[in-house]
């Protein structure tokens, strides 16, 4: 078990930095070819494609940005020569690893449904925190479907969070559980209201060609 007590403070203070960053604005991909990425974004997924135009700082390649759904966006640099790869990815370090996105509980069913129909393979797992999808778009890149176990603010996250962290460690526990979560919610006084969610396994120690459904 890893030394909780060893790290940095796990909080939801704010940090004493020269710099406050406000949330996510947009994060940019290099991805294949137009088609391809507005089909797995806009077309299975739901994301709206928002702005369309040449790279500016590479006028021969298309910028596309995808509204996930709150405003924060997704973009991508493509070009027409590229073809998608669809065999898993393989980060190493400073690569993504994963993208995670957030869904309706009550389409949780109805997505695994989509992604079947589209014959994308995807696995489920309770991952403590949250319950998940994983399946990996055209060019081999994991992606995460994920709902919140509870129903609460959205800018209460980063309390709960730090708050479910703190009570686990108390409990010795290795990960943080859905019951880690409800307990930091009562301590809270945020009212615990549960989604009605499938039974899954963890996931724990699976490699990411597996989660991503191609193992």
């Amino acid at each position: 078990m890893t030394d909780d007590t060893a790290g940095p403070p796990v909080t939801a203070t704010l940090p004493d930095s020269p710099i406050h960053t406000t949330g996510v604005d947009h994060i940019t991909l290099i991805g294949s070819n137009e088609a391809d990425t507005i089909a797995f974004y806009r077309d299975l997924l739901g994301m709206s494609l928002v702005l369309r135009q040449p790279n500016l700082d590479a006028p021969s390649v298309t910028h596309l940005f995808f509204d996930t759904g709150d405003g924060r966006l997704l973009s991508f640099f493509v070009n027409e020569d590229r073809s998608s790869q669809q065999s898993p990815q393989r980060p190493g370090v400073g690569a993504v690893h994963h993208l995670a996105f957030k869904l309706d509980p009550d389409r949780f069913s109805s997505v695994m449904d989509a992604l079947e129909r589209a014959d994308h393979p995807y696995n489920e797992f309770d991952r403590g925190v949250f319950h998940s999808l994983y399946t990996h778009d055209h060019n081999g890149l994991v992606i995460e479907l994920s709902v919140d176990q509870f129903d609460f603010p959205e800018e209460k996250r980063g309390v709960v969070l730090a708050k479910a962290q703190q009570l686990r460690i108390e409990d010795g526990a290795e990960y943080a559980t859905a019951e880690h979560l409800r307990a930091a919610l009562e301590a809270l006084d945020i009212p615990v209201e549960p989604y009605d969610l499938p039974d899954a396994p963890t996931g724990a120690g699976v490699d990411s060609d597996t989660v991503s459904g191609d193992g």
